[in-house]
């Protein structure tokens, strides 16, 4: 590790991964966000329905995209009322009520398939509360779009989903990625990489916490603008010289590592208040969530050094102006994401 660290600061290879790594995110920075689906039965073989689904940004200021995903559910069952939908900074929320009456005695209480699923990278996050049983979690995904539901089989709440799903979202939120990457550009010794690792992580950890739990709370989109930026500003300091020995981020990137995690955290946050935690253990879904964006965010980090360590073995020169490319990219990009995030905040 140290050899690898020592590398990256004499050598710019790092930077062309570095490039080669935001190129492909400079449209959509939260493209995969998870869809929500909850059914709650009031009474034999009648549920009401919660669908809440991401929505993108769209081409132009004030218009939204939606993705192309549809709950479905047995033929038995139609829909006897529906109430006006609600639009939020980051989801569309759908309520109604449908009508199954009486099932077969071969067929599963609830029979869930969500169209569209397949052609998209987004999972679903199942939420089924059976009124004469336990309340059960599926996660959905694009290669498994249904699933078979019995009250008889109902098992509590899946917490481990919550593990899975903040993995998932460290490693799909390219902005947060480009981040940590950006971060590991300013570390000279594997005590400071450590340093950068736990600031971060014990400083996302306690704005997630704070408002996963509703006590500090901030609105999403004005968060994710400041993300944008804090991207542009390690870019910004990249540009001007990571050796310059009165940078701050040469002197303590572990400081600005942990404050702009307070930041990232309340992006964590947005993810997950879109699902919710579950009532019956708030705590252990929280930790999962909390402990699975660490996993992905260590994930990040080993296969970034793994991939700076064979690339060192080429020793392929590479010209200057190719190696400085990249810190542009990665500049253009988080402005481009900052500028179009402030943008969607005009009425």
């Amino acid at each position: 590790m140290a050899v690898c660290l020592r590398w990256c600061r004499s050598k710019r290879w790092a930077l062309v991964f570095l490039g080669a790594l935001a190129l492909p995110f400079a449209v959509e920075a939260h493209e995969v966000r998870p869809a929500y689906l909850e059914l709650t039965e009031v009474s034999a073989g009648r549920f009401d329905v919660l669908w809440k689904q991401p929505i993108l940004p769209g081409s132009e200021p004030g218009i939204v995209r939606r993705l192309p995903l549809e709950p479905r559910f047995p033929d038995r069952c139609f829909e006897s009322a529906r109430t006006l939908p609600d639009l939020t900074d980051s989801a569309l929320i759908e309520r109604w009520t449908i009508d199954c009456g009486e099932r077969e005695p071969s067929e599963a209480d609830l029979d869930v398939e969500i169209a569209g699923l397949p052609r998209t990278l987004t999972d679903v996050l199942l939420r089924v509360r059976f009124h004469d049983g336990p309340s059960v979690d599926h996660l959905l995904r694009p290669e498994a779009p249904r699933a078979a539901l019995s009250s008889d089989a109902a098992v509590g709440v899946a917490v481990p989903t919550y593990l899975q799903l903040g993995v998932e979202h460290l490693l799909f939120g390219f902005d947060h990625i480009l981040f940590v990457v950006g971060l590991m550009f300013f570390v000279r010794r594997p005590l400071q990489l450590v340093q950068v690792v736990t600031a971060f992580t014990a400083a996302h950890s306690i704005t997630l916490a704070l408002s996963s739990l509703g006590v500090v709370t901030l609105s999403q989109r004005p968060v994710e603008a400041v993300i944008a930026l804090s991207i542009l500003f390690l870019a910004v300091e990249l540009i001007r010289g990571a050796g310059r020995e009165r940078s701050p981020m040469v002197r303590s990137p572990w400081v600005i590592a942990f404050g702009f995690g307070l930041l990232h955290g309340f992006g964590f946050a947005g993810a997950l208040a879109e699902i919710g935690l579950p009532e019956q253990a708030r705590a252990l879904a929280l930790l999962l969530f909390n402990v699975g964006v660490e996993i992905g965010q260590l994930m990040v980090v080993g296969i970034l050094l793994g991939l700076l360590y064979c690339i060192r073995t080429t020793r392929v020169r590479v010209p200057g102006a190719v190696t400085q490319m990249p810190v542009y990219v990665m500049g253009t990009v988080s402005a481009y994401w900052f500028v179009e995030r402030v943008v969607s905040l005009l009425p």
